[in-house]
């Protein structure tokens, strides 16, 4: 199948054409021509599998230039809700249609300017969006398609409540609801059922780890750490390299850590960083100014960085999805890449999760001449480590 069987005007698929692609992806193929017929579409989806494109260029296709809110996309972050807009602005290039982006951090003028000069697309973050309808400055009338992407993520960030607001004031009889979420737990299926009508299931299967990516787990005591990540990157041969943390605090404390270690070209990413420095980081990754990016979860989902070499989880995820997600980061597109997780006693079960949800065990690997501090996890004999008996720290290798 190619896209021009699929029904898309002849503004979108020039811009598809323009844009190099050929071939939709599973979810495209199922949910365009859903999308095309009106239907509301629930979409069980992961991010990676073109679940942009498959809301985006059916709902562009549907409507004409009018100057006002047609199309409302609701994003969990503030990154994401960017990197969709730009994908509305290239996809509906010779629409004639104009997108305006809302998100909070930065001031409203901008904003509220895009609406007043007639945005038919509006990508937003729940608060912000709020935010501009008490201000007066976004208006639900001539809503004809809203999209809530991400729902799972939403549920988490406890936006939930927002976005019902939203779905409130959004018109009910001649709206089309297109609900994307990778997971779909008990609250997330009693909202759809809420706020859909009559619709129709498109089920992608879960997002496979990439085979071109090889797994480690690096046991290590507590207090070090530090000095083994540090350890890793200068042992490694690496071209860039994201961290994830699980928290702000520790992303900024990883970082600064870094550069007092001997690696300058690191940046952090967290909702605590402004909205401008969040981009310029983001850019200047990619670009090569910066090497190391670390950042908490919210840098795992939706964000399109192509060439990471190694992603390494500073802490194991507590959530197994996220470990896929992250770690989603590198071997993208066939390249090889190698995804290394610190691991210490307290997280032993996040790492049998883990293990769990990729379907196979990973590897426990040591560093070739680091000092490690005893911890039973370095015992390869499990039968060993029960009976081992306490006798205080000492250097294993």
């Amino acid at each position: 199948m190619t896209f021009d069987q699929l029904g898309l005007s002849a503004a979108v698929l020039e811009a598809v054409a323009e844009s190099g692609y050929e071939t939709p992806t599973a979810i495209q193929a199922q949910a365009i021509p859903l999308i095309l017929q009106g239907r509301d579409v629930i979409g069980a989806s992961q991010t990676g599998t073109g679940k942009t494109a498959a809301f985006a260029l059916p709902s562009l296709s549907k409507v004409e230039r009018l100057g006002k809110p047609q199309i409302l996309v609701l994003e969990p972050t503030r990154e994401l809700a960017h990197q969709v807009a730009e994908q509305f602005i290239k996809y509906g290039k010779h629409t004639g249609l104009k997108t305006a982006l809302l998100y909070g951090g930065v001031g409203y003028g901008e904003q509220a300017k895009a609406l007043e000069e007639g945005a038919d697309v509006v990508v937003a973050t729940p608060g912000r969006l709020v935010d501009h309808f008490y201000r007066g400055t976004m208006r639900f009338g001539a809503l004809k398609m809203l999209v809530l992407d991400e729902v799972d993520r939403m549920l988490d960030m406890g936006f939930l409540p927002q976005v019902r607001k939203i779905v409130n004031l959004c018109p009910w009889d001649e709206r089309q609801t297109l609900f994307f979420s990778a997971t779909m737990p008990a609250a997330i299926q009693t909202f759809a059922q809420w706020c859909l009508k009559d619709p129709l299931s498109v089920e992608i299967a879960r997002r496979a780890v990439a085979s071109t990516v090889t797994h480690a787990f690096y046991p290590v005591a507590m207090d070090q750490r530090d000095e083994l990540l540090v350890g890793l990157l200068n042992a490694t041969e690496w071209h860039s390299v994201m961290i994830f943390t699980r928290t702000r605090k520790e992303a900024d404390q990883v970082t600064d850590m870094l550069i007092e270690n001997g690696h300058p070209n690191v940046v952090a990413m967290h909702s605590d960083v402004s909205q401008k420095d969040r981009m310029l980081a983001l850019q200047g990754f990619r670009d090569g100014k910066y090497d190391v990016l670390v950042a908490t979860d919210v840098a795992a989902r939706g964000i399109d960085i192509s060439g990471v070499s190694h992603v390494i989880n500073y802490r194991v995820p507590e959530n197994a999805e996220d470990y896929v997600h992250r770690i989603g980061r590198t071997g993208r597109a066939e390249a090889e890449g190698d995804a290394f997780t610190i691991l210490t006693a307290d997280e032993l079960d996040y790492a049998k999760s883990v293990e769990v949800y990729v379907g196979h065990s990973i590897a426990r690997k040591k560093l070739d001449d680091f000092p490690y501090t005893y911890t039973a996890m370095l015992d390869e004999d499990p039968i060993r480590q029960i009976r081992r008996k306490s006798s205080g720290p000492r250097k294993r290798r």
